[in-house]
C-alpha cells in the first residue's frame, strides 16, 4: 500500500503499559533514557512523582514548558546532573553559560548568525556536500552515520575555520563521539552531586577527555590565528576574533574564543550529522517519499542555491527535515531545577524539585499530533519555522535560549542532503530496525550500512556554483 495511504511508523523503544516501580525505572533509564516511558506519559499534560526520593515533575503542556523556558526561567536553572556531562565538551561557553554571563555572550554571539551570516557561508557547506558525495561514490555501499559525521564536521571546520577535514580533525570527531556513547552520558552520580568537583574520583575519563578536546581545539584556532584572515569575514572564526563587549570594547580572550569554538564545532556537527542520518534512514523506509524528494531537488539542482531564499525550492525536503526532528529530536530531554519556588502547571514546587521536559514525549504526545508515531512529512507544509510557532515542537530547544545556530543547521542539512540525493538512490543492506538511544543527542542504537546506486544521468558540477 502506498506510503501516503499507510504512514511509515518507524523502530521506537518499547512503550510500557504502566509508570515503571523506581527499580525499574533506574533499571531502564541506565538501558536507554528514551526507554523508559509508560503510555501514561504521552497523554497526560504533566505528571509528578518522587524518584529516589526526588520531587520530579514531567511538563508536557506547552504554556508549562513556557513558563519554564522563558516567562518564570529565572526561577528555574540547568541541575548539574545535566551540566557536569556536557562541561568537558562546552567549557564555559554559551551552551552552559547562566544568568548574566550567558546574556553577554549570546549578545556577542549574535552577530555571527543573522541571515546575512549563514548565507555568506554557503560556499563551505556546497563543498563539504560535494566532498561527501564525492567519497560516497567510490563504493556501493556505505555507513551513513560515519560519512554524514564527516560531512557535517567538514562543513562546521570550514564554516568556523576555513579548514577542510584531515586526518587530526576526523580523529576529533571520532573522540567526540564516543566521549557521548560512553564518558559523556549521565550517571547516577551526577544526580547526587552536589558541586561540578564532587565525585572526582569517577570523573577521570571526563578530565582526559577536556584535555585532549580543547588541546585539539586550541591547535586548531591557533592554525587558523597564524594563517591568513578570511575574505571579509568568511568564517566565524574571524567573526569571534572582532567581537567586541559592547559594554567595555573588549575583545573575547583566548579561553573565551577557545570555549565557544568548541561548543560551535560540537554543536554543529553532532547534532546536524544526526539530523542527516535520521532523515536518510527514515528515506530508506519509504522509497515513495525518497523518489519525490529527489524530483524536487532535480527541479532546482543543489549547484543552483546561492541565497538562503533559493532553499525555498525545497519545500518537501525541508519538511522531512522537520519531521526527522519531530520523530528524533536533537536533544530529546531538557532538564531544570528549581531554585525559588513557583507554581506550574497547578502545583506548588519548592526549591530542588526537578523539572523535565521532553521533546521526545512532546513531539508523539497524542494531545498535539496526529498520528504522532508515523513519518508523515505533510504535517508541516506551509509552516516556515514551526520551532517557534508550534508549542509542542521544540526541536532547538525553547525560550531566550533556543538554539542560536538553528538556520546555520537547517541550511547546512538541506544542501548536504539535496546534494545525496541528485547523486544516489539508497536503501538498508538489512532489515533489521535501528532504535533511537538518548544520551546528549538521539543517536543511533547501531551505524545501519545502506546500499548506493549512483544515478549517472544527474550531472555534478564539482568545479563551482551559479
Amino acid at each position: 500500500m502506498d506510503a501516503l495511504a499507510r504512514p511509515i511508523v518507524p523502530p521506537a523503544p518499547y512503550v510500557h503499559p504502566e509508570d515503571l516501580s523506581t527499580p525499574r525505572l533506574v533499571i531502564e533509564t541506565l538501558r536507554n533514557t528514551l526507554g523508559n516511558w509508560s503510555h501514561n506519559a504521552f497523554d497526560i499534560p504533566f505528571g509528578r512523582r518522587k524518584v529516589l526520593g526526588v520531587d520530579s515533575l514531567l511538563v508536557n503542556d506547552p504554556a508549562g514548558v513556557r513558563q519554564v523556558l522563558q516567562t518564570s526561567m529565572a526561577s528555574y536553572r540547568r541541575p548539574l546532573a545535566a551540566v557536569r556531562p556536557v562541561r568537558p565538551l562546552a567549557g564555559a561557553g554559551v551552551l552552559l553559560a547562566e544568568g548574566a554571563a550567558w546574556r553577554g555572550q549570546r549578545r556577542m554571539l549574535a552577530p555571527a548568525f543573522t541571515p546575512g551570516t549563514v548565507e555568506s557561508l554557503l560556499p563551505h557547506f556546497h563543498a563539504a556536500a560535494d566532498s561527501l558525495v564525492d567519497r560516497l561514490a567510490a563504493a556501493p555501499r556505505a555507513n551513513l552515520a560515519d560519512a554524514f559525521h564527516r560531512a557535517a564536521l567538514e562543513a562546521v571546520l570550514r564554516s568556523l575555520f576555513s579548514l577542510s577535514a584531515g586526518p587530526e580533525q576526523v580523529a576529533l570527531a571520532a573522540m567526540a563521539s564516543d566521549y557521548v556513547a560512553t564518558a559523556g552520558r549521565p550517571t547516577f552520580l551526577d544526580g547526587f552531586a552536589r558541586a561540578e568537583s564532587d565525585f572526582a574520583f569517577a570523573g577521570g575519563a571526563r578530565r582526559r577527555f577536556q584535555r585532549r578536546w580543547f588541546a585539539a581545539v586550541d591547535r586548531i584556532v591557533a592554525a587558523r590565528r597564524a594563517g591568513p584572515a578570511a575574505a571579509d569575514h568568511a568564517d566565524l572564526l574571524d567573526r569571534l576574533l572582532a567581537v567586541r563587549d559592547p559594554d567595555t570594547g573588549a575583545p573575547l580572550s583566548d579561553a573565551e574564543v577557545r570555549d565557544q569554538c568548541a561548543t560551535m564545532l560540537f554543536a554543529g556537527f553532532e547534532t546536524t550529522s544526526r539530523l542527516l542520518f535520521w532523515a536518510s534512514y527514515l528515506l530508506s523506509l519509504d522509497g515513495a517519499e525518497q523518489a519525490r524528494l529527489r524530483a524536487e531537488v532535480r527541479a532546482f539542482p543543489p549547484e543552483r542555491v546561492a541565497a538562503l531564499e533559493d532553499l525555498q525550492n525545497w519545500q518537501r525536503l525541508r519538511q522531512v527535515l522537520l519531521e526527522a526532528m519531530r520523530l528524533y529530536p536533537p536533544v530529546p530531554m531538557i532538564m531544570r531545577q528549581v531554585v525559588t519556588p513557583d507554581v506550574l502547571c497547578g502545583e506548588s514546587l519548592k526549591t530542588g524539585c526537578l523539572v523535565w521536559i521532553s521533546p521526545w514525549v512532546l513531539h508523539r504526545h497524542r494531545l498535539y499530533w496526529e498520528n504522532p508515531t508515523a513519518f508523515m512529512p505533510d504535517r508541516f507544509a506551509g509552516k516556515a519555522n514551526p520551532w517557534v510557532t508550534e508549542p509542542a515542537y521544540m526541536p532547538f530547544g525553547g525560550g531566550p535560549r533556543i538554539c542560536i545556530g538553528a538556520s546555520f543547521a537547517m541550511a547546512e542539512a538541506s544542501i548536504t542532503l539535496a546534494t545525496v540525493l541528485a547523486r544516489f538512490e539508497w536503501s538498508l543492506e538489512s532489515d533489521r530496525p535501528v532504535m533511537p538511544v538518548g544520551g546528549v543527542t538521539t543517536a543511533p542504537d547501531h551505524e545501519p550500512w545502506f546500499r548506493l546506486e549512483s544515478l549517472e544521468t544527474v550531472q555534478h558540477h564539482p568545479g563551482g556554483r551559479h
